[in-house]
């Protein structure tokens, strides 16, 4: 999951209609009210056995973080907070309670086991440990997930062991004698990911047995040239006969195929390229247990028992967390059976299921999962449902490195805090998403975007609005003068604006969505700038008042439209002007949101709302962290 990049680390159908697919109210900084949809006909989708219906609900998942310390901000753009910017736009579109957004650590595998040896930990102690501070960041950053579970829950154990059995007894397990890399040094079986060597597709000398972080190949450990064990680093390792359970993915790939090409035209040229890519070269069975003591026991009625004392893979049970993890949060609120109605059809036929992740997550959510999935609805009276539309990411790069967990290379997420609030890094971060191509951050760059965008274009809007409003009309929305030509021009601005807005937030276009956003807060500035209401005071104070009330009201408006992605920001522009941030939508009429706010309203003046990043400051950072 993401954060397996540090480890290992559909769009609708655009005939849905639009219509009614704006912004919808909102209930406070983090959830939404309702709107009403414009219905489309259903349909089947190829490969599944579901309907895909009209976007009435609509459930989110990011790719789990692995549990192993802090992640680095290329794991926070690659998943996590990409898929919570979604999810606040579709709670303002939508209404809270018709949205859903999953995530979790990812809490078994070898490396946990070995993370806990060294910090001295039960494996347990030290996921519970790592759990707590990774929700606790992800808070910090206002990721506004329902859920933030666990894959090592009872509720994942359950439905990983329920997804087992029915692949079994659809014939789509299979006990397998394979051969297994055993390190003498290490006195212990190696699991794939603790074998390094040369990949033979790329030549990359530090491999994982299970994946090339480099070119992305999904590899065995037998596959690498020169191995050795990435514990001790001793060659000093062979191959001993073990069984585990396989599945049959080789079955699917047809079906995969026709799944993966119809869902082509809404998913990204990323997601399809890496997913045809595997198809091309050929699915190979994936055996998916381990010889481990943390993870979700094998069954003893899968097989008759002969893999007692095995676990399952870790990137079998980990994408199952997606319900398990819905299945903690409808526990968690007394409602039990509530997360059925998002994953089991028919009750889920309604919902919309988009996921994201960083590219070399994507063959994993586009083979390995689909399978599980598609091989144990098989005969199933209440089929799972598969996912609609795959957001994938490629790689933000670190001053021209990668960002690395396991070297420590690059800013951490506690680190980024402690520099900044949340809301300057969600910023740069979304602005310059890694989605057509991998994006590089520098402090240089990360500094400029800052000051030019918070802090020169909307800072200085609000706090110069609502500065002179305070000093020349007492600190109240003025009542006097009417809107004009200049108004209008700025109404009609507005409205284009924003419908390119939401329309790259549906598609998910997050770099072109930041643009937009920052477009209409230079329209702000602008409109502000030619009325210069400081100088209209002097000789034509109704025409001063009418450019103040409508820039008091254009905070308000700007306030709500970029509150997914500066949700900290949005609420102190919201407080300071004493108006709620509950019950808002874009009704598509930017003349009455430029109205709302009426005369005689008191307003506060903030403080500074972005302070610029100084030059000094950028010093000591490259400094601190490397880099320029």
């Amino acid at each position: 999951m993401w954060g397996l990049a540090a480890r290992h680390d559909l769009h609708r159908d655009q005939d849905i209609a639009r219509a009614g697919m704006r912004f919808g109210g909102a209930r406070g900084l983090e959830k939404g009210g309702c709107s009403d949809m414009v219905r489309a006909p259903c349909r089947v989708a190829p490969g599944g056995n579901h309907q895909i219906r009209p976007m009435t609900r609509v459930l989110i998942t990011s790719a789990l973080p692995y549990v192993n310390g802090v992640k680095h901000l290329g794991n926070l753009v690659g998943s996590m907070l990409p898929a919570d910017v979604f999810a606040r736009y579709q709670r303002l579109k939508l209404g809270a309670d018709n949205v859903l957004a999953i995530c979790a650590t990812d809490e078994h595998g070898a490396p946990a086991e070995i993370a806990a040896l060294e910090e001295g930990l039960p494996v347990a102690e030290y996921c519970a440990k790592w759990h707590e501070v990774q929700k606790r960041l992800g808070e910090s950053f206002h990721l506004s997930f329902d859920n933030f579970g666990r894959s090592s829950s009872p509720q994942n154990r359950e439905l990983t062991q329920e997804f087992a059995r029915a692949l079994w007894k659809n014939g789509f397990l299979e006990v397998r004698t394979t051969r297994q890399v055993y390190s003498h040094a290490d006195k212990r079986f190696l699991q794939d990911r603790f074998v390094i060597g040369t990949c033979p597709h790329c030549g990359y000398d530090r491999a994982r047995g299970d994946q090339c972080e480099n070119c992305t190949r999904v590899l065995d450990p037998t596959d690498l040239k020169s191995p050795r064990s990435a514990l001790s680093g001793s060659p000093d390792i062979e191959v001993r006969d073990t069984q585990h359970l396989f599945l049959k993915q080789s079955e699917f790939s047809d079906r995969l195929r026709a799944w993966i090409s119809s869902n082509e035209a809404r998913w990204s040229p990323l997601v399809t390229s890496i997913a045809f890519k595997w198809l091309d070269e050929g699915l190979r069975d994936r055996g998916i247990t381990r010889d481990l003591e943390w993870g979700v026991p094998v069954p003893d009625d899968i097989a008759d028992g002969a893999l007692k004392g095995k676990v399952f893979y870790v990137w079998f049970d980990a994408p199952i967390e997606y319900i398990g993890a819905t299945r903690e949060w409808a526990d968690a609120r007394g409602t039990p059976d509530a997360w059925v109605r998002w994953w089991r059809m028919p009750e889920a036929g309604d919902v919309t299921y988009f996921q994201f992740m960083g590219k070399d997550n994507v063959p994993f959510h586009t083979v390995g999962f689909p399978v599980t999935v598609l091989g144990a609805n098989e005969g199933a009276a209440h089929p799972w449902k598969l996912v609609d539309v795959i957001k994938g990411f490629n790689w933000l790069n670190y001053d021209g490195g990668k960002f690395s967990t396991s070297q420590k290379r690059g800013v951490f997420m506690d680190q980024a805090l402690e520099l900044l609030p949340a809301d300057q890094w969600r910023w740069y971060l979304m602005a310059n998403a890694p989605e057509g191509s991998d994006a590089n951050f520098t402090w240089e760059h990360f500094a400029g975007t800052v000051n030019k965008d918070l802090a020169d274009v909307l800072g200085n809007f609000v706090n110069r609005i609502l500065k002179f409003a305070t000093a020349r009309f007492e600190g109240k929305v003025p009542e006097e003068g009417a809107p004009g030509a200049a108004e209008e021009e700025l109404e009609a601005r507005l409205a284009a604006l924003i419908a390119s807005y939401t329309d790259n937030l549906e598609a998910m276009h997050f770099r072109k969505a930041c643009a937009d956003l920052r477009a209409i807060w230079v329209a702000g500035n602008e409109y502000v700038t030619v009325a210069a209401p400081w100088t209209l005071i002097k000789t034509d104070r109704a025409a001063a008042a009418t450019a103040v009330r409508t820039g008091i009201n254009l905070i308000r408006l700007i306030a709500h439209l970029s509150s997914p992605f500066i949700p900290s920001m949005s609420h102190a522009m919201l407080a300071a002007l004493r108006v709620s941030d509950s019950h808002w939508r874009w009704t598509g009429d930017a003349a009455a949101e430029l109205r709302h706010i009426r005369p005689g309203h008191v307003f506060d003046v903030p403080p500074v709302l972005v302070r610029k990043i100084e030059d000094a400051e950028i010093a000591a950072w490259q400094e601190r962290f490397g880099g320029s």
